[in-house]
C-alpha cells in the first residue's frame, strides 16, 4: 500500500512571522481503494485542505481581533492617561490663574478700602472743625443773648427811673410856678415876656456863643446816636469771620516725584507751565513743590492738577493737558456755586451771570488774610440793617454792598483800582445807577446825594477795622499804626495825627495858629506823597486835614 505524501503549505501571520503547518495523512485503511483513483485522492485532499484552511483562517481572524482589541485597549488606556494628565495640568493652571486674579482683585479692593479710609479719616477731621466752629458759635450767640437781656434791663430800669423823675419835676415846677406868682404879683405870661427883655438886653453878645454851644450839642448827639445804631447793626450780625488763604504749594510723596514732574529735559515741566499760566518752583526744599502765580483761581487750577497728576502718576504732556483742562472745567463751576450760593445767602435775585462768576472769583481773593467774598457778604448784611434802621430800601442797601468790592475779581487783569473796574462792570451789566455809585466811591469822597454809599462806606469799614477780622499781629497792627501817625507829624504845623478805620484813613489835627488853608492843604498832599514813598500798604489810605479855630471863655 502506498502512503500519500506529506502535505506541507505555508501562509503570512497578522504579526510578520511565517506560520506553517505540516499535515501528515492519516488515511483510514479502506484508503488503499481511494488512493488507486488519483482523481478522486486529488479531490478529497483539495477539500480537507480548505476546511482545514478555513478553520486556521478564522483562528487566525479571531487572533487578530484579540491583538487589535488588546492595542485599542492600550491605546484608549494610553489616551485615557493623557486626557487625565491634561486635565489635571489644565486643573493647576486654572487654579494658578483664580489665585493670580483673586490676589489682583484683593489688591484692588485693598486699594479702594486704603482709599474710602483715608476719605473716611479727611471727613472726619473736616466734621470736628465743623463741630468746633459750631460749639464756638453756640458759645458767641449764647453771649450775645446774655447781653442784650442785660441791655435789656438796664434800659426798662432807666426807663422806669426818667419817668419818676420826670413825675417829681413837674411837681416841682408846678409848685414853683405857683409860688413865683404869689411873691411876684405876675402871671406867667407877663414874667415870661418881662424875663424875655431882660435876658435879650443882657444876651445879645451871647447868641452867637449860644448857637454854637446848640451846634455842638446836636452834633454830639448825631455822634451818639450814629454810635448806637453802628454798635446794634455789629450785634445783630455777628457771624464768626474766618479766612481761608489760598496755599500755593504742594505736598509730594518723596523726592524722586520732583523728577517725574520735571520730566526728560524739562519737557513735563513746561508743559504744566504752557497749560497753566503760572511758575512752578522745585527746590531743594523735601517733599514740597511751589506753585506761583498772581492770578488766583489760575494757581489754585495749577495747585489741584498736580494733585491729581501725583496721584495718578502718569505724568506726560497730553496727561497734563488733560488734567489741566478737565481742572479748569471743575473750578469754573466751583466759582459759578460759590457766586450763586451767595446771592442766595444775601437773598439778592436777578444777577447777570458774568457778575455771578466775578462774584465766586473773589472766593479766591483775600485782603490781609480776610476772605474777600465773605467780607462782602458780611457788609452786604451790615448794609441792609444799617439802611432799615434809618428807614432805608434794606434789600437795594444789601445788593449795593454785595457788589461794593465786585472789581476785586479782575483788578490783575485791568488797569485802574478795582472801584472804577467795579463799577464799569456793574454798568455793562444792567445794574442801577445806586449800586454802581457804590461800588465806585466806597473809598473816595463821599456825597449826601447818594446815601447807599455813605451806608457801603460805613458797612465796609466795620467789617474791615472789627476785631478779629483780619489775620494780623497785634505788634504789626500796632507799629504800622505808629508809622502812619509819626510821619504825619513830622510835618511843621501838625499839631495831633489820628489813625483810624485799621490803617485806612489817618485824621491830622492842624495848628490854626502856625498854619492857613492853603498851606493846611499843602500838608494834607505832602504826607498823601510821603507814604507812597515811604510805606507799602494794599489799597489806599485817606488824609483829611483839619484846621480849626476854638475860642473859650470861662465864666467867675
Amino acid at each position: 500500500m502506498n502512503v500519500s505524501p506529506l502535505l506541507h503549505f505555508s501562509f503570512a501571520s497578522p504579526l510578520g512571522e511565517l506560520a506553517s503547518i505540516d499535515t501528515r495523512p492519516i488515511l483510514p485503511l479502506g484508503s488503499e481503494l481511494i488512493a488507486q483513483t488519483p482523481s478522486v485522492g486529488n479531490t478529497v485532499i483539495t477539500i480537507v485542505v480548505g476546511v482545514v484552511a478555513l478553520i486556521v483562517g478564522a483562528v487566525i481572524i479571531k487572533l487578530i481581533d484579540r491583538l487589535r482589541m488588546k492595542d485599542a485597549t492600550t491605546e484608549s488606556k494610553r489616551i485615557v492617561d493623557q486626557a487625565r494628565s491634561d486635565a489635571s495640568n489644565l486643573q493647576k493652571q486654572a487654579e494658578l490663574e483664580a489665585k493670580e486674579k483673586q490676589l489682583v482683585a484683593q489688591q484692588s479692593i485693598d486699594r479702594e478700602l486704603a482709599a474710602q479710609r483715608e476719605e473716611i479719616r479727611k471727613r472726619e477731621k473736616m466734621l470736628d472743625r465743623r463741630e468746633e466752629s459750631l460749639q464756638q458759635l453756640g458759645d458767641d450767640l449764647r453771649k450775645q443773648e446774655k447781653m442784650v437781656e442785660a441791655n435789656q434791663r438796664k434800659a426798662a430800669d432807666r426807663f422806669a427811673e426818667a419817668t419818676r423823675r420826670n413825675e417829681q419835676l413837674d411837681k416841682i415846677y408846678q409848685q414853683q410856678q405857683q409860688v413865683l406868682q404869689k411873691v411876684s404879683g405876675m402871671s406867667k405870661d407877663e414874667a415870661v415876656k418881662q424875663l424875655y427883655e431882660v435876658l435879650e438886653k443882657e444876651l445879645s453878645q451871647e447868641i452867637g456863643a449860644r448857637v454854637l454851644k446848640h451846634e455842638r450839642r446836636i452834633t454830639e448827639m448825631c455822634d451818639q446816636k450814629s454810635q448806637e445804631i453802628l454798635l446794634t447793626a455789629m450785634q445783630r450780625y455777628a457771624a464768626a469771620h474766618t479766612a481761608d488763604s489760598t496755599t500755593s504749594t504742594v505736598d509730594i510723596p518723596n523726592d524722586e516725584m520732583k523728577g517725574r514732574i520735571i520730566g526728560r529735559e524739562g519737557r513735563n515741566i513746561r508743559a504744566f507751565e504752557k497749560a497753566t499760566g503760572v511758575d512752578v518752583i522745585i527746590d531743594d526744599t523735601p517733599g514740597v513743590v511751589i506753585v506761583s502765580g498772581f492770578d488766583p483761581v489760575r494757581r489754585e487750577i495749577a495747585r489741584q492738577s498736580l494733585d491729581k497728576l501725583i496721584a495718578d502718576g502718569r505724568i506726560h504732556p497730553s496727561r497734563i493737558e488733560e488734567i489741566v483742562q478737565s481742572t479748569t472745567t471743575e473750578i469754573e463751576q466751583f466759582i459759578r456755586k460759590k457766586g450763586q450760593e451767595a446771592a442766595e445767602e444775601v437773598n439778592i435775585h436777578g444777577l447777570h451771570e458774568r457778575v455771578l462768576y466775578m462774584l465766586g472769583r473773589l472766593h479766591f481773593r483775600t485782603s490781609f488774610s480776610q476772605n474777600v467774598l465773605r467780607h462782602s457778604i458780611e457788609v452786604a448784611f451790615l448794609s441792609g440793617l444799617l439802611a432799615e434802621m434809618i428807614g432805608l430800601n434794606g434789600d437795594l442797601a444789601r445788593r449795593c454792598g454785595l457788589l461794593h468790592d465786585i472789581g476785586k475779581a479782575a483788578d490783575h487783569e485791568l488797569e485802574g483800582g478795582h472801584p472804577k473796574i467795579g463799577a464799569d462792570l456793574l454798568k455793562r451789566h444792567g445794574e442801577n445807577e445806586i449800586v454802581v455809585h457804590a461800588a465806585l466811591g466806597h473809598h473816595d469822597l463821599l456825597v449826601t446825594e447818594y446815601p447807599y454809599t455813605l451806608i457801603v462806606a460805613t458797612a465796609d469799614a466795620c467789617s474791615a477795622s472789627r476785631p478779629g477780622a483780619r489775620r494780623e499781629s497785634l505788634e504789626r497792627y500796632i507799629k504800622r499804626m505808629e508809622e502812619l501817625e509819626s510821619i504825619a507829624k513830622s510835618f511843621s504845623g501838625v499839631e495831633q495825627a489820628f489813625a483810624i478805620q485799621a490803617g485806612r484813613e489817618l485824621r491830622v489835627i492842624a495848628n490854626s495858629r502856625e498854619t492857613d488853608d492853603a498851606k493846611a492843604a499843602k500838608i494834607c498832599r505832602d504826607i498823601a506823597e510821603a507814604f507812597e514813598q515811604q510805606l507799602t500798604y494794599p489799597g489806599e489810605i485817606k488824609v483829611t486835614v483839619v484846621r480849626e479855630a476854638r475860642f473859650t471863655e470861662v465864666a467867675r
